[in-house]
């Protein structure tokens, strides 16, 4: 065309599709069936987790998943949390290849042969994580993020091949990019999937995992952070957590009775056709503590501060009796669980304040809090807010989206140009460390307190 000019308008933009539900995630935006991989196949979307890796097997020709698994990382027998493993990898260099073997091939590799349907090969992989775990799934040393000016080697998008990395497939394996050593790939890809990034509002997403990240949202404008909560949430450390799955305790509700009794009710993942409960996972303790708050079972501390039935002593001070578990095996809550529950929150909650203080806004002025992670389909919004993991917050303001790492990472399978709007959200995303935060101690502080 003679002085004239083309627009080319990305088949993503075009919104003849409605978004699309995924099991354990939800897509926000409109999406192009445009894959990254040569169609018809089957290609591979991971959420690498500190904690929890998860595997969807998709076929690129629909869209369609046909699989899917998801375990623990065993990476988590070397360390529980990020900071661990960058010390142990500084400490020793040949635990670089270590911790990469016990992701690929312990993990990994499993989880995908589990989600593949029989007799096929993966097409392509697509690995959406935080910054230190796509380190180790590529054999990267993540050494320089642990100390200041906290360097990772690479934040781009990476592509390398599924033999090198030790997989038994001859395929290519997609790294997704992200925007800091601390904000990474799973949150740019959920800032992306969720449709956060393209928001325009006072707007806030917090993902709460093994690490804690937020991101606030004004128009445009992107600024994050991320605070180091720990496994508590997902059940590890604690005397009965577990992850959620069937027979774990999902949900607690305590009153007394007119005699003054301890009640406590219980719902269990699978319900009656589950057996007894093995177990709390991350949504139930959230409820404990917000209930036995409420009933005056705990004091602000977080000790237990009623003599009821179900408190006793024990080695590490005194513990609450919630149920009878699997094998006879008695389900409880003890004071140093409460301790590292209470950390866990008070990590998030100060992070969400000294974010919001950076921005200039308060919890009331949040328009949409949106809530990534596993465990935030099923929290209960009125116990996280009154128990101070979302401090002063309104439950129609948070909006639970699932694993939105995974949906990310779906995303960029079956749409290629998910990856450049990943990397343009990254770019715009400022990102700043609490620890040189003046005011992030003492909201800590603040923020252990069970009120």
């Amino acid at each position: 065309m003679e002085d004239g000019l083309i627009v080319h308008v990305p088949a993503s933009s075009v919104l003849s599709r409605s978004p699309q539900v995924e099991s354990g995630f939800r897509i926000g935006v409109p999406l192009a069936l445009d894959p990254l991989f040569p169609a018809p196949a089957v290609g591979i979307a991971v959420d690498v987790g500190t904690s929890t890796v998860a595997v969807l097997a998709v076929d690129l020709a629909t869209g369609r998943t046909v699989g899917k698994a998801a375990d623990f990382n065993r990476q988590m027998e070397l360390g529980d949390d990020v900071l661990t493993r960058i010390s142990q990898c500084l400490v020793d260099p040949q635990m670089v290849g270590r911790m990469q073997q016990t992701l690929v091939s312990r993990t990994l590799e499993p989880l995908i042969r589990q989600a593949l349907p029989e007799g096929s090969t993966p097409a392509g992989i697509v690995l959406a994580g935080n910054t230190t775990m796509l380190h180790l799934a590529l054999g990267i040393d993540p050494s320089g993020m642990g100390a200041v000016p906290f360097r990772p080697e690479f934040l781009e998008a990476r592509e390398v091949r599924a033999e090198d990395l030790g997989l038994p497939w001859s395929c290519p394996v997609v790294a997704l990019p992200g925007a800091s050593a601390y904000v990474g790939a799973d949150v740019v890809a959920g800032l992306v999937s969720t449709g956060f990034a393209y928001g325009s509002g006072a707007r806030l997403f917090v993902d709460v995992g093994t690490n804690g990240e937020m991101v606030a949202g004004g128009g445009l404008e992107l600024i994050g952070c991320a605070t180091a909560a720990g496994p508590a949430f997902e059940g590890s450390g604690l005397s009965s957590g577990v992850r959620a799955g069937e027979g774990a305790i999902s949900a607690i509700r305590m009153h007394r009775s007119s005699t003054e009794e301890l009640q406590i009710d219980l719902d269990v993942i699978g319900g009656q056709a589950a057996g007894r409960p093995i177990g709390l996972c991350g949504s139930a303790y959230i409820d404990f503590l917000a209930e036995a708050r409420r009933v005056g079972l705990l004091t602000s501390a977080g000790r237990f501060a009623a003599d009821v039935a179900q408190v006793r002593p024990s080695a590490y001070g005194r513990e609450c009796v919630v149920a009878l578990g699997l094998g006879k095996r008695e389900i409880v809550v003890s004071e140093p669980d409460v301790a590292a529950l209470l950390q866990a929150k008070a990590a998030i909650a100060a992070g969400i304040q000294t974010l919001l203080n950076r921005v200039g806004a308060l919890p009331s002025d949040i328009e949409t809090l949106t809530l990534a992670g596993g465990f935030g389909m099923h929290l209960n919004r009125q116990n996280a807010i009154d128990c101070g993991l979302l401090p002063g917050f309104r439950p129609e303001q948070i909006d639970p989206v699932g694993n939105s790492s995974l949906g990310g990472a779906y995303l960029a399978l079956v749409d290629r140009s998910s990856a450049a709007e990943m990397q343009s959200a990254a770019d715009r995303l400022e990102v700043i460390e609490l620890n040189q935060d003046p005011d992030f101690e003492d909201a800590f502080i603040d923020c252990l307190a069970l009120d």
